[in-house]
């Protein structure tokens, strides 16, 4: 049988779990899989059996690097993170070489999604899941009014960029702190009103800023599993249970929300729903267009996402899938030889 080839272009650590993931899937199905990255000894390329460094290019030069290693290398999936959108942009140029790019290609959402003031106006609009009370801002004193209005109305206060991944750019709000207390502990996400009105001051505008009530029940990432048309085929919704515990549990809102995300919506493939309690009501944090990075732990349920969403892609049936029993997870670290120069895994630097 022909081994499929799939890429992954500069992704986080854990590709190296989907990439094992999809090696080692239920059908048997033998895979050759490509990475690239700018770090030749990072982590997710040693999850992949060719792997090259990646140049510092964005926008269309990116995407044509994209192209030529997939024409190169006779890619028939690519699974993009980095520069996502140029891609799902110039997805065509992928179509006329045979390589099938997991991204949503409904350009409109996913600028959308990206910006996650943009993407709660559409929510809003669509009345499928509660927001959190927000303002979008760009000057201090915008900064200040958004705060004003928020403790006005009960709430702690949080902030991020629209445009993030991850934690970076949040800060909780607290004036209450004890900076030298601080100064000798673990560094953590408070900063007092003051200060941050302070640095905001310092600038005239700056990249918008998402002030909102912060949220401080339980967190859950849901997630989904759609075919290439945007059928929900699994939702699995997981969430932190002290320490390094990671609980699946089935809890029949969430896995509402996440059936109404994909009738509305249609992201096909793999994505994330990020949901935060405030007392029992789920809040939308946001959506992710792609793998998660705890979709490994999820896949403990006995749902292997990252396959079963190439299995798709390549045209191959794939049924409803779900979890009988909540599953509680947790990790060790694994130690692993850096494959540099082994005969295991080829490292093809790309210039």
């Amino acid at each position: 049988m022909k081994k499929v080839n799939i890429y992954f272009n500069r992704w986080f650590s854990v590709a190296f779990h989907y990439m094992n993931l999809i090696r080692n899937n239920e059908d048997g199905i033998p895979f050759q899989i490509f990475a690239t990255h700018p770090d030749p000894q990072h982590m997710s390329l040693q999850g992949a059996d060719v792997a090259g460094t990646e140049p510092a290019l964005k926008g269309i030069e990116y995407v044509q690097f994209c192209v030529d290693f997939c024409r190169r290398n006779e890619i028939d999936i690519f699974i993009p993170r980095l520069h996502m959108l140029d891609i799902a942009l110039h997805a065509p140029m992928f179509d006329a070489i045979g390589t099938k790019v997991l991204v949503c290609r409904d350009l409109d959402l996913l600028k959308s999604i990206m910006d996650k003031g943009r993407f709660y106006e559409n929510v809003t609009d669509k009345g499928i899941m509660i927001i959190p009370d927000y303002h979008v801002v760009r000057t201090a004193e915008q900064f200040k009014v958004a705060y004003q209005d928020l403790v006005a109305k009960g709430h702690r206060v949080c902030f991020k960029p629209t445009e993030t991944e991850g934690g970076l750019g949040f800060r909780i709000i607290d004036n209450d702190r004890i900076p030298l207390q601080e100064l000798f502990g673990h560094v953590t996400p408070l900063i007092s009103f003051d200060e941050a009105y302070r640095i905001l001051s310092g600038e005239a505008f700056f990249p918008d800023l998402m002030v909102m009530e912060l949220l401080e029940g339980y967190e859950y990432s849901i997630d989904c599993l759609a075919d290439e048309n945007g059928k929900l085929l699994a939702a699995v919704p997981r969430r932190k249970a002290g320490g390094r515990l990671r609980l699946m549990e089935h809890i029949p809102e969430l896995e509402l929300i996440a059936a109404r995300v994909a009738e509305t919506y249609k992201i096909p493939f793999n994505f994330n729903i990020q949901m935060k309690y405030s007392g029992t009501t789920p809040k939308l944090l946001e959506i992710n267009p792609r793998m998660s990075g705890g979709l490994h732990i999820s896949c403990l349920s006995g749902i292997n996402f990252p396959y079963l969403a190439v299995k798709s892609a390549l045209g191959g049936e794939v049924q409803p899938a779900g979890f009988a029993d909540n599953v509680l997870a947790s990790h060790v670290e694994q130690p692993l030889i850096m494959r540099i120069n082994g005969e295991s895994a080829v490292h093809d630097t790309v210039n």
